[in-house]
């Protein structure tokens, strides 16, 4: 299937297609220099199929880990272009997660004042949301994408048998995404996904389905001024909590416990025995002051008052703005 994402601003494809790796000559331009990215984590041999298919290709491997979503890391990989005379004409291809995926958008948007980039997302988070909408960024000073930029990719790849080599929790973690999405979009969703089959008999519709959503957000506010808020349901104390645990929990398991927050007796309880389903935590022991000093920098901030989501019914939502300390004691944390 091929979603095309359409804005005055830009336009692209997104190729949802079982083994279209093998394909990808037939989707991306890759009869150029080509500078494919991933990071130590991801299967080798999902660059190395790309790399047959480019004219003049490269990998660029940088060890896994959202601690290398780094000024490091962005320096040496354009030191790595430079070394490589790349210029304006040629692309960059990320092959990878989240990480990944926001780290070569950054490179690409940066470079030359901005190269040609593609996204093949080959983690579950990554292919439900992250992999389109153009938000690139770096990590800085422990704050998550705090320095980037809104740069769309040319096109989307996604080949959902690259999920066959993730583990359980990782696939679970990518989709604490989609169901952020269902519960605030979409009860079909949810149902879908909270549904008897398993989960990898289903995957593609899922993934599908929340693209559509992704799509529909991005299409009608692509700089996040308003709808686009609401793809960060689960985000603002997400974020913190992340923050707090210095890698001990994924970024999914994060959000679904930031979801908890925000929802009514209602949608909390659905939504518990949903993530309870797909094993991701409904509670977790952190440093309440430490997730609350990182959610105080979060880029929804507007002065004293932080914009964040309500979900009081399955597939609605709601913008509101909380004043900082309404958050801390939402927390039980205390001013030091």
């Amino acid at each position: 299937m091929i979603l095309s994402v359409n804005s005055k601003d830009f336009s692209y494809d997104i190729v949802v297609e079982k083994g279209c790796l093998l394909n990808a000559k037939d989707y991306l331009n890759l009869n150029r220099k080509v500078l494919i990215i991933t990071d130590s984590g991801v299967p080798t041999r999902y660059s190395e199929i790309i790399l047959k298919q480019c004219l003049d290709g490269y990998i660029y491997t940088f060890d896994q880990g959202e601690e290398n979503k780094s000024f490091k890391t962005y320096q040496d990989i354009l030191s790595f272009l430079i070394d490589k005379s790349f210029t304006r004409t040629d692309a960059i291809v990320a092959v990878g997660g989240g990480v990944v995926g926001d780290l070569s958008g950054f490179v690409a948007a940066t470079y030359m004042r901005g190269i040609d980039f593609y996204n093949i997302p080959t983690t579950l988070l990554s292919q439900v949301d992250s992999s389109i909408g153009g938000k690139t960024a770096i990590d800085f000073e422990g704050v998550k994408n705090i320095i980037g930029a809104f740069y769309q990719p040319k096109k989307v790849l996604i080949d959902s048998t690259t999920l066959l080599t993730l583990d359980n929790r990782l696939l679970s973690a990518g989709l604490a995404e989609s169901i952020k999405m269902a519960a605030t979009f979409s009860e079909e969703l949810f149902d879908l996904i909270k549904g008897p089959n398993q989960l990898m008999n289903k995957i593609d519709d899922i993934i599908i389905q929340s693209l559509k959503i992704k799509k529909y957000v991005v299409e009608n506010d692509p700089y996040e001024k308003s709808l686009r808020r609401v793809l960060n349901f689960g985000h603002t104390i997400g974020h913190g909590i992340e923050a707090s645990l210095n890698g001990k929990l994924y970024h999914g398991e994060c959000v679904a416990l930031g979801m908890l927050y925000f929802s009514s007796d209602e949608v909390k309880l659905e939504l518990i025995n949903v993530l309870k389903k797909y094993n991701l935590p409904t509670s977790y022991d952190f440093d309440k002051n430490v997730a609350y000093k990182y959610i105080t920098l979060d880029k929804k901030a507007v002065g004293e008052y932080i914009n964040i989501i309500k979900c009081e019914k399955m597939g609605t939502f709601e913008i509101c703005k909380v004043h900082k300390n309404d958050i801390l004691k939402l927390l039980g944390g205390f001013n030091e």
